[in-house]
């Protein structure tokens, strides 16, 4: 169940609160990491509510879904940690899991005998595909905004993740 929308805005508290202490200078990028964060929580809390009936973390779902994406159905371990941009025991963490669930499984990579291939199962494929007809249906169809505010978020959201070091595609803008 929601908890009641509180009366105030406390991010805009938060921020008068940061002025009135003489922190004005900084009060826009606390309101900003802060609503960010917030906004984070409320997207995750949505769809782990569609994936946790399948047994699903949103990390498990990614690895499945970028699986799903590749030409074999399988990747380096290394190369699903830098494509997730998540640190490699996440994704060991991940595959322990699935594979204990018989979703994916590890095999030895065909030319390189240092390297693990994680490889998506049929039932792996079946989840993920699944999975992501119930998120676009109940999260990314309605994600809360309107469309234009929508595509303005997606670009600055880029914008802060190139500044980041997220990826790098030179002077050219974001366009889907």
């Amino acid at each position: 169940m929601a908890p009641s929308p509180l009366p105030l805005d406390p991010i805009e508290e938060a921020h008068r609160q940061w002025t009135v202490h003489g922190w004005g200078d900084v009060a826009d990028g606390m309101a900003a990491v802060t609503s960010v964060m917030r906004a984070q929580q409320i997207y995750m809390a949505r769809v782990e509510e569609v994936l946790k009936p399948a047994g699903l973390t949103f990390a498990r779902y990614e690895l499945l879904t970028l699986l799903t994406f590749t030409r074999t159905g399988a990747l380096p371990m290394a190369k699903a940690s830098a494509r997730l941009q998540v640190h490699p025991t996440s994704v060991t963490n991940a595959v322990d899991r699935l594979e204990a669930a018989e979703l994916v499984k590890r095999v030895p990579h065909p030319s390189d005998r240092r390297t693990t291939l994680v490889e998506i199962t049929d039932a792996g494929r079946a989840l993920a595909v699944e999975s992501t007809e119930r998120l676009n249906a109940q999260v990314f169809a309605r994600p809360g905004l309107e469309n234009d505010t929508l595509d303005q978020l997606i670009r600055t959201l880029a914008q802060l993740r190139r500044t980041a070091g997220d990826f790098d595609t030179g002077d050219a803008p974001t366009k889907w």
